[in-house]
């Protein structure tokens, strides 16, 4: 439920409701508008009867919560709530664009595939150190290795990055190099590990599940808001249906839906959502167009090379014309891109100047 505190109300008085509540069995969340404070209140209601809350002087009134969902809904906050991750802020009005590779291979390629995507625009660094893969032959990852690849391309180019986490023994060494902590799909109804993270105080990119409905995404969000970490982004990254045109089918009517229902930002990853680098451009147009604040692309120096989802991945050439395109939609949107596309470098990245231009460059 949502207590509404009269305007001006004096902090004693909000507290003193705040503390009655917590004594009564109930999680508090204080939120302070510019006129008024909120107090969400999540607990057995059967406990309210020896607390008349609306009888209070200091009390508005007292709104019920009807979703299951209770911290993440716009009923208990209507303004978006916007979420710092290093120097950048989602959910604003500035689209952001986190690229980079499925899976980090080395340091060479995290460093080149860093300085590609900021020279396209991007403004946050993606990178796998720890994967979960499909098959356990596959390539599982760097493990540490690879975090401290990504650290050194934070440093080089100033961008933030975002890895996944996939266990609560490797949570707290994810949170020290990490500036945002994804959950995976494959975890995102991890509860210990969604709590554990939480409890790392990091911004949480938060994956929606390969079958999972928006209600239980958004429930999977309310375990991290009520460990006590409201900082989470919502990521669309495709669902599993009956079609196998693409590797997952994007759902883009996730993103209105969960504007609706949360105040919390959203991303679309198409790289996953289709498995298909062809198409990931046509859906991150539609994605932004759909309203989403951010998108997260799988970039790769030489995806036919690529130790993973190379088939997915874009070579520099069609990421530098995803974003010029990017630049071109967000006109019709209320956004606009967060960093713009910057003179080339190819001096110093090893890679010809036609890489980068050929429209029609292959994988």
């Amino acid at each position: 439920m949502i207590v509404v505190m009269k305007r001006n109300s004096p902090k004693e008085e909000i507290l003193k409701v705040s503390a009655q509540l917590q004594e009564a069995g109930f999680h508090c969340h204080l939120v302070e508008g510019t006129e008024k404070t909120i107090i969400g209140a999540v607990g057995d209601k059967s406990r309210l009867l020896n607390i008349p809350l609306e009888a209070l002087p200091c009390v508005e009134k007292v709104i019920p919560i009807l979703a299951p969902y209770k911290l993440a809904s716009r009923e208990f906050k209507a303004e978006d709530t916007l979420i710092r991750v290093g120097n950048v802020t989602i959910g604003g009005s500035a689209l952001h664009v986190m690229a980079g590779p499925c899976a980090v291979e080395s340091k060479e390629q995290v460093l080149l595939t860093a300085q590609i995507v900021k020279e396209a625009g991007a403004t946050i660094l993606r990178g796998g150190a720890f994967k979960p893969r499909t098959s356990p032959y596959s390539f599982q990852g760097l493990g540490e290795a690879g975090l401290q690849y990504l650290a050194l391309a934070r440093e080089k180019t100033g961008l933030p990055i975002v890895t996944e986490a996939i266990d609560t023994a490797s949570i707290d060494l994810v949170a020290y190099y990490a500036d945002l902590i994804q959950i995976g799909a494959r975890n995102m109804q991890n509860y210990a590990l969604l709590k554990k993270a939480a409890k790392t105080g990091k911004p949480i990119l938060l994956k929606r599940g390969l079958s999972a409905t928006i209600e239980e995404w958004i429930l999977a969000a309310e375990y991290i808001i009520t460990t006590g970490n409201p900082q989470v982004i919502f990521c669309e990254r495709g669902i599993r249906t009956f079609e196998t045109a693409t590797r997952n089918t994007l759902d883009l009517s996730a993103v209105p839906i969960i504007k609706h229902l949360t105040h919390l930002p959203i991303v679309v990853d198409p790289s996953h959502g289709t498995g298909k680098w062809r198409c990931v451009s046509s859906m991150a147009q539609a994605a932004v167009a759909a309203g989403a604040d951010g998108l997260m692309i799988e970039v790769h120096p030489s995806p036919e090379e690529a130790f993973s989802d190379g088939a997915q991945s874009l070579n520099p050439a069609n990421f530098r014309q995803l974003m010029t395109n990017l630049s071109n939609i967000t006109q019709f949107t209320g956004k606009r891109l967060a960093a713009p596309l910057q003179k080339l470098s190819t001096g110093n990245s090893n890679l010809p100047a036609d890489h980068y231009y050929n429209e029609n460059a292959k994988v």
